[in-house]
């Protein structure tokens, strides 16, 4: 490139999701390097805005993943100095962060979500909000913080609702649990990308470790399901992201019941604006996958980035 760009990588911050973030900013940085960028990594502190306004960079690349970096709030901070940013803009995601209105879009649309309903977290830990078994999760959290599984011979609701150090929020969602396989499907720009099926290794479910921890799942990419499921999923991945406004990557989450009795339920959990982007994420292996390399997606994202988003 005649004049190398210069591209501030966003990482780290404070949400519970900053280990996370800071692995997916580096990967991210390097990449860009790679690709002769000039990069300046920054660790997010509740100074950025006084940060970016003295280094001016030319791009933010949003690393950042859960609250202040995935609901809007540096999307506006971005918007209001002028710098152009990757990603899903203000709009797109505080939407998507709170589970209960991504829910009630995607439904308006005909996108299928499991019933649900949103309840203090106290009221959640003295009786059922709905019949076992169900799945109470934070409502603006990601990564699984928080999610606590209640099965259905479950005797009492979780208790872990009552910790006076419970740092998800006085809200939650009770949702009915879909058995079955964890699907997944990124979309870049306005193309579904591949479907991968998710299988926890050693965890009830895709919790964090499973998601994080070496060899705590196992990808499979293309997911071995029927075409006619495959290409439903990369379907509504689709239309999930147009219908929330997303810009950039997302990536939608799924479950699908194929089990006996199941009638091949295809269920929308959610999507994802801010997805992980280390080397052995899920994006980059599904971008992998249709052909963009590691380095090819994340300079994608730099030059799609804008404000107005």
């Amino acid at each position: 490139m005649a004049e190398r760009k210069h591209v501030a990588v966003l990482m780290g911050g404070w949400s519970s999701e900053r280990s996370v973030s800071l692995k997916s900013g580096e990967g991210c940085a390097a990449a860009l390097e790679r690709c002769g960028y000039r990069v300046t990594r920054i660790d997010v502190q509740r100074d950025i805005a006084a940060v970016l306004a003295d280094l001016r960079p030319d791009v933010a690349f949003n690393a950042l993943h859960g609250p202040f970096g995935e609901d809007g709030c540096i999307q506006g901070v971005l918007e209001i100095l002028g710098i152009p940013y990757t990603h899903s803009g203000v709009a797109a995601s505080a939407l998507a962060m709170d589970k209960q209105k991504a829910k009630a879009v995607m439904k308006a649309v005909g996108i299928p979500v499991a019933e649900h309903r949103v309840v203090h977290r106290l009221e959640a830990a003295r009786a059922h909000a709905m019949s076992p078994p169900y799945v109470a999760k934070p409502v603006r959290e990601g990564s699984s913080y928080g999610v606590l599984i209640v099965k259905d011979n479950a005797p009492h609701p979780p208790q872990e609702l009552y910790r006076d150090d419970w740092p998800y929020g006085d809200t939650v969602m009770i949702e009915r649990y879909v058995p079955g396989r964890e699907l997944t499907c990124a979309v870049m720009g306005d193309v579904a990308l591949g479907v991968t099926e998710v299988m926890p290794l050693g965890h009830g479910f895709y919790d964090f470790d499973a998601k994080y921890a070496p060899g705590g799942s196992q990808h499979i990419l293309p997911a071995e399901i029927s075409p006619f499921v495959y290409q439903e999923v990369q379907k509504l991945s689709l239309r999930a992201h147009q219908a929330l406004g997303c810009k950039g990557v997302s990536r939608a989450d799924f479950r699908f019941d194929e089990q006996p009795g199941g009638g091949g339920e295809l269920i929308c959990l959610e999507v994802n604006t801010q997805p992980g982007m280390t080397e052995t994420s899920l994006v980059p292996e599904i971008a992998a996958h249709a052909g963009h390399s590691y380095e090819e997606l994340t300079s994608w994202l730099v030059e799609d980035a804008s404000c107005g988003r």
